[in-house]
């Protein structure tokens, strides 16, 4: 039944943001901020300053949320590729669609995930970007004290339109790049399974894997950007729009400043990715 594919995609998603999460906020604090050398001078300053919890600030929030995004995703993609092909997921592997329509399903999945994602992603940034050591006796409390007091500061602050700053970025980050995810997935396991059968465990590890680096390798600039935006207004507005963010971003730190973070996402985009579709596989194998 087509609720499976969203249950599947929930349970996956909570797997893999718990295993990426440390990866995605040095990535946020590299992308956000000037004071780091590269991706070890962060990693230690984190933890120095702000212990390991440092590394998992943000996530009680997308735990939940980002674990629904992913549903969403899943989910979408899975029932538009229905609607395109009139195939099931279990008969998919004998009758597999075209690339076209993969790209198509990916994009729209893409296109929905960035739309429900928006206020939570903004979220998280703004809560791992939060450098304060754990609350002492006598020590300034964080500008936020959770989420919730999160969100509600920036409705207060920003408005309603405060809570999808950087969703334009975010949503033309997705669109394409989820496509591209879907794309390079189901091309390795067709080039790596044999026709009609269902791919190994260790072809949708490596063939997930590599989806996850090829998808976020061309998100990376637009990821950038999104973070920026995301940031913005926290103190003073200093972009006009996505636009005067790329513009300024380029003149004071060069072309580089796209693909910052492209190495870290790399790294966590490898195993978050293959323990996703591993476990999205089996569970529907599972309920199949």
């Amino acid at each position: 039944m087509p609720v499976e594919e969203f249950v599947a995609g929930w349970i996956s998603g909570a797997l893999g943001l718990v295993l990426g999460h440390p990866f995605d906020t040095v990535k946020v604090r590299l992308q956000t901020q000037t004071t780091y050398r590269g991706i070890v001078d962060c990693m230690v300053k984190i933890y120095r300053h702000e212990s390991l919890l440092g590394f998992f600030k943000g996530m009680s929030f997308p735990i939940a949320s980002t674990a629904v995004v992913n549903s969403v995703l899943f989910g979408v993609y899975s029932n538009t590729l229905l609607v395109l092909t009139a195939t099931s997921h279990q008969e998919r592997r004998a009758q597999p669609p075209s690339y076209t329509h993969i790209f198509l399903a990916g994009c729209t999945g893409g296109f929905l995930q960035a739309y429900c994602l928006a206020p939570f992603d903004l979220i998280k940034v703004r809560l791992q970007n939060q450098t304060e050591p754990r609350a002492q006796p006598g020590s300034p409390p964080p500008r936020y004290q959770g989420p919730v007091h999160c969100a509600a500061s920036i409705f207060r602050e920003e408005g309603p339109r405060g809570l999808f700053r950087g969703a334009w970025a975010l949503t033309l980050r997705d669109t394409p790049t989820v496509g591209i995810y879907f794309i390079t997935y189901e091309g390795l396991c067709r080039q790596y399974t044999p026709e009609g059968q269902n791919p190994s465990s260790a072809t949708v590890l490596v063939a997930g894997g590599f989806a996850g680096i090829a998808s976020w390798v061309a998100a990376t600039p637009l990821d950038v950007i999104k973070s920026r935006m995301q940031m913005d207004g926290l103190r003073r507005r200093v972009y006009q729009g996505m636009l005067d963010c790329m513009v300024s971003s380029v003149r004071q730190e060069g072309l580089g400043v796209f693909f910052r973070g492209v190495t870290i996402n790399s790294a966590r985009a490898f195993p978050v990715n293959a323990v996703t579709f591993l476990s999205y596989e089996y569970l529907l194998r599972w309920w199949g």
